[in-house]
């Protein structure tokens, strides 16, 4: 049956493709976002009202500020005038509607955990993520946790590890466009595993979610390794494996980055996450979600 949802954060990557999944689905879909796509364009992390709308089946809040070291307290509080503010600021808004939502669906990350390496960590860990961006989550976790009991909503919250799809941003780009090029390098055994889950899985598991609720880690099932994940991609590109670099020349290299910065391609901080494992456990979503995901290797040549 055809819902109406409300989605934030529909200019983003994973916004983008939650709202096209939607739309072969048939859901009706009021899209904001900084650009305005799909619906109107709105800040969350400033106040505001909807106009001449009454009510949603569903919100989707997908929003949010990532994928950057701020090096600034101004950058710091950017994430939390965003990823927490800017979910006060929705909540308020859809509380001056005439109706509120029956569900409403958090996309967070698996951040929140706090950890940089270990294997199977479930929904259970304790939230000690204390980076900005992770910090800002844990606390519009619990925010929302609060306003949609005393509201009778729903809540679902997805902790989501790498999202991937056509084009990924950050590290899995960088490896894409490097393996393209001939400048991608890999590192000693490549065998750190690293969860991860396909963007589509995600949107299409959405309406369930936003019925039933509850807090769930998506992963593809198999993290892959940096082994496995430069093998398939370079063969998906009809290129040889990339070569590779022993760690302790990786290791001298970064320490030169540390002093370098941004202009240097590596440092200490992302050796150590290329080299340690760090896998989350999605056992919980497979038995009360029916969770079935896609492996990411056997659709590697959907990445590039």
């Amino acid at each position: 049956m055809s819902s109406r949802f409300l989605l934030t954060g529909a200019s983003g990557f994973l916004g983008s493709i939650i709202q096209e999944q939607l739309a072969i689905q048939e859901h009706d879909i009021f899209a904001i976002g900084r650009s305005g796509s799909g619906g109107c364009r709105k800040d969350i992390a400033k106040p505001f009202n909807f106009d001449k709308v009454n009510s949603f089946d569903f919100v989707i809040h997908a929003a949010g500020k990532a994928h950057s070291v701020p090096k600034s307290e101004e950058a710091k509080n950017e994430f939390y005038r965003v990823n927490l503010e800017g979910t006060k600021n929705l909540c308020r808004a859809l509380d001056s509607l005439d109706q509120l939502p029956k569900g409403f669906i958090f996309v967070s990350t698996v951040a929140v955990y706090g950890v940089d390496e270990g294997s199977n960590i479930n929904e259970q860990h304790a939230l000690n993520g204390i980076t900005p961006y992770a910090e800002s989550k844990v606390l519009a976790e619990k925010w929302l946790s609060h306003w949609a009991m005393e509201n009778n909503v729903t809540l679902g919250i997805l902790r989501l590890p790498l999202v991937v799809g056509r084009n990924p941003p950050g590290n899995l780009g960088a490896m894409i466009q490097g393996i393209k090029s001939g400048r991608y390098l890999s590192i000693g055994q490549a065998n750190a595993r690293k969860s991860m889950v396909w963007a589509e899985d995600v949107a299409r598991i959405i309406p369930f979610l936003g019925e039933n609720g509850g807090t769930y880690n998506l992963t593809d099932g198999h993290h892959p390794t940096f082994g496995e994940l430069e093998a398939k991609i370079s063969k998906a590109m009809g290129k040889k494996n990339p070569k590779k670099v022993p760690f302790w020349v990786a290791e001298k290299l970064a320490r030169i980055g540390d002093l370098f910065g941004d202009r240097f391609p590596i440092n200490s901080s992302k050796l150590g996450k290329i080299t340690s494992t760090l896998t989350f456990d999605d056992s919980k979503a497979r038995t009360e979600l029916g969770w079935s995901p896609t492996s990411i290797l056997s659709i590697a040549e959907k990445l590039i």
